[in-house]
Order: structure tokens, then sequence, then C-alpha cells
């Protein structure tokens, strides 16, 4: 019996590479416009490396509290991510292994926060963080993005613990284990793709935030990342390779996180979902 023969996508070969070109040109442009001189940026070809490269506009954006910018991105990002993951793989794990009402009605109540869209809640997030003093400090950043974080990382990670054979808690249970030990020793290790999926996931959206920043922070020295992008903006003006190279040394930190765990991204956000 011959082997059926597959015709080639060609079409969508070629929308592939038309994809690629779309990501890859902007980003393209970005780097190599951050390392061409000011005084050469309206005189040379956008498109073609520059004549003579330079790194002056790094150390232009470094001299203007870029550094300052980028550690409040850093505790922002991990206190929230880190808190998330805590709260909810015990969460995830609480509605996969109880069969009460109570986990399925909580379950349910989670996840109604994915439908709640982030601006429409900004002004009573604003009034509660004036209320509890928190306004301008980096705490006012914190708490709302873990909430916002919660309803998506528990869904994923619901999915994901799903498909952990029950046979392997009995067994544990067996043995005398209980639910930290399980939690500890099974939950954790056979959940790391999904854990890691959530980790870049959330880390992301909360490293390019912008709104929380905008509304619940005033001072300079509170500022983050995307906040500071929109600061460059005004005070640079012109000088468009140091705009360029302030957005490149902020993304990079995001880009090499996502290189590190594409394939548990991938893996984690489809489990489950196949069912």
């Amino acid at each position: 019996m011959s082997a059926v023969r597959t015709r080639p996508n060609v079409i969508g070969g070629l929308l592939g590479w038309v994809w690629l070109a779309i990501i890859i040109v902007p980003i393209y442009y970005v780097v190599v416009t951050s390392i061409r001189e000011q005084s050469s940026f309206f005189s040379e070809n956008a498109l073609l490396p520059p004549s003579e490269p330079t790194l002056d506009a790094y150390v232009t954006v470094l001299q203007n509290d870029f550094a300052l910018y980028f550690m409040n991105s850093v505790i922002v990002t991990a206190s929230t991510v880190l808190v998330v993951l805590i709260v909810c793989v015990m969460a995830a794990y609480y509605v996969v292994r109880s069969r009460t009402r109570f986990a399925k009605n909580s379950f349910a109540l989670i996840l109604l926060g994915i439908a709640i869209p982030l601006q429409a809640t900004i002004i009573p997030i604003y009034y509660m963080i004036t209320q509890l003093r928190l306004y301008d400090s980096l705490l006012a950043l914190i708490l709302p993005s873990i909430a916002f974080a919660i309803p998506i990382t528990v869904l994923i990670l619901v999915n994901f613990m799903r498909d952990i054979p029950g046979e392997l808690f009995e067994s544990m249970h067996m043995d005398g284990a209980g639910d930290w030990r399980m939690l500890r020793s099974l939950v954790v290790p056979l959940a790391k793709p999904a854990i890691i999926t959530v980790a870049i996931y959330d880390g992301l959206n909360v490293w390019n935030g912008f709104l929380f920043p905008l509304v619940l922070t005033q001072s300079a020295d509170k500022r983050v990342l995307p906040l500071s992008l929109w600061a460059y903006q005004g005070e640079f003006q012109i000088n468009i390779p140091a705009v360029l190279a302030a957005v490149t040394l902020s993304a990079l930190p995001i880009v090499v996180l996502y290189a590190l765990g594409r394939r548990q991204l991938v893996s984690g956000l489809t489990a489950g979902f196949g069912k």
C-alpha cells in the first residue's frame, strides 16, 4: 500500500513568511536605530545599518535613571508573580481535588474576573488605594496586578492539574501523604510547565503594564519602565535613537525569559484544552 502524498501548503508557507516579516522588520528597525548617531538619523536610510555604529544612545539612557526604573519594574513584576504563583497553585489544587459545592462555586467566581476589563475598574481601584494610603508606592502597583492575574492563572493551572492521573494521588494517600506533601512532591513537579507558563505570561503583562503606573503613581522615583518610556519620549524629544535604545533595554529581559521558557509556555497553554 503506497503512502498518501500530501501537497505542500504553499499559500500557508507564504503567509507565514509575510507574518514573520511583519514581526521582524519593526524589531530590526528599533535595534538598528538605537545604534545610530542622532545626527545621521534623518540623513541615512532607516532600514540600512548605520555607517558608524555607536552606543551613545544607550549611554544617554543609562545616565537618565534607567537603572532605577528597571529595578522598580523588577520589584513589581517579581513580587506579583511570586505571590500569584503561591496563591494560585494552592487554589488550583483545591479546585481539582475537592468535590464540594464550595470549590465549584469558588472556581466559577474566580473565572468571572476574566470577564472584567481592567479599564472598567480603575476608578474603584484608585479610590481603594488612596483610602489605604498606598498611593504613589510600588505596593499600589503590586496589589491590583495580583488581583487581575489570579483568574487566568487559576484557569491554566486547573486545566493542567486535571491531567494528572488520580492514581498518583491515591497511591501517595495510601502511603500516608497529606495534601501539603502531595502538593509539594507531586503536583508542583508535574505542573512545572504550567507554572512556567503562567510565570512568563503574568510577568509579561505586569512588566508591560502602563495604566496602573500612570494612575496610581506620581513621583519620578516610583516610575516603572513603561511609564519611563513615555517620559523619555518627552525628555529626549527628537533624539529618536535614545528613545529606541530605552525600548530595546526594557524589552530585552522579557525576551530572554520567553526564549528560555518558550517550550513550557506552549505546552502549558494547550494543556487540558484538547479534551
